[in-house]
C-alpha cells in the first residue's frame, strides 16, 4: 500500500553525497510528513562520510 505522504526525490548525477544527506535530513526533519528518498544516475551507494555528517547533526 502507498503512503498518503508526499514523496520528495533529492537527485543528483551520483547520488554520492548531498541527495544522500538531504533524503537524511529531510527523513529526520519531517519523516511524519514526507517520504523522502534520493537517487542520482550513477549507483554509487552509501557514503560514510554522509552518514557521520548526519549523525553530528542530530548529536
Amino acid at each position: 500500500m502507498r503512503s498518503s505522504k508526499p514523496r520528495v526525490l533529492f537527485l543528483c548525477t551520483g547520488n554520492s553525497a548531498r541527495s544522500q544527506m538531504a533524503e537524511g535530513y529531510l527523513r529526520h526533519a519531517a519523516a511524519d510528513r514526507f517520504e523522502p528518498l534520493s537517487a542520482g544516475i550513477e549507483l554509487k551507494g552509501l557514503n560514510p562520510l554522509a552518514i557521520e555528517a548526519l549523525q553530528e547533526i542530530r548529536d
